[in-house]
C-alpha cells in the first residue's frame, strides 16, 4: 500500500499538469522546454541549487575554510619544529664528530706517549742488559787470559822439565838449568809469533 501512493501522487501531478503518456515529445525529453514538467523542474533545481549553495556558503564551507587554515598553519608549525630539529640534530652531529676527533687524537697522543715510554724503557733495560753482560764478559775474559796465563806459565814449567829430564837421557847427565829455560823461552816464543 505504501508503494502505491507515491505512484498515485507522481500520476496526479502529472495529469493536473497537462501531461499524458501519449502526448511524448519527440527526441530529447529532458531538454524539451515546451513540456511544463521541464520547466518546473528546472526551476525547482535551480531553487534546490540556490538554497544549497547559501546553506553551503554561510554554514559549511566557512567550516571547511577554518580546517584548511588550521591545517596549513599545522602543516607549517610542523615543518617550522622539523627544521629547527634537523638544525639542532646537525649541530649534535658535528659536535659528535669534533668530539671523537679529539678523543682520537687524544687516544693517538697517549699511544704514541706509552709506546715512547715502552721504548725508552726497553732502551734502558737493554742498556742495563748489555752493560751486565760487558761486565760479565771482561770478567770472562779477564778469567780466561788468568788461566791462559796460568796455563802458559804451567806449560813453561812442564816443558822445562820434560826439556830437561830428556836432554838429561840424552846427554847421560843434567843439563844446565839456564840454557833451558832460554831454549824453552824461545821455542814459546815463536809459537806465539
Amino acid at each position: 500500500m505504501r508503494r502505491l501512493l507515491p505512484a498515485a501522487t507522481l500520476l496526479l501531478a502529472v495529469s493536473a499538469l497537462g501531461v499524458t503518456p501519449a502526448r511524448a515529445a519527440v527526441g530529447l525529453p529532458q531538454i524539451d522546454f515546451a513540456n511544463p514538467l521541464t520547466t518546473s523542474q528546472v526551476v525547482w533545481g535551480a531553487l534546490i541549487f540556490a538554497v544549497l549553495y547559501v546553506l553551503l556558503s554561510r554554514g559549511a564551507l566557512p567550516k571547511v575554510e577554518r580546517v584548511l587554515e588550521e591545517r596549513t598553519r599545522t602543516i607549517g608549525a610542523d615543518l617550522d619544529a622539523a627544521k629547527a630539529a634537523k638544525q639542532q640534530a646537525d649541530i649534535a652531529a658535528a659536535e659528535v664528530t669534533r668530539a671523537t676527533r679529539e678523543a682520537q687524537a687524544a687516544a693517538a697522543a697517549e699511544v704514541a706517549q706509552a709506546a715512547a715510554a715502552a721504548k725508552a724503557a726497553a732502551g734502558a733495560e737493554a742498556a742495563r742488559a748489555t752493560a751486565t753482560l760487558e761486565a760479565q764478559l771482561a770478567a770472562a775474559e779477564a778469567r780466561i787470559h788468568a788461566a791462559r796465563a796460568a796455563a802458559m806459565g804451567a806449560l813453561r814449567e812442564v816443558a822445562m822439565d820434560a826439556t830437561s829430564a830428556l836432554a838429561g837421557r840424552l846427554m847421560g847427565h843434567a843439563p844446565d838449568a839456564a840454557a833451558v829455560d832460554a831454549a824453552v823461552g824461545a821455542a814459546i816464543a815463536s809459537r806465539k809469533a
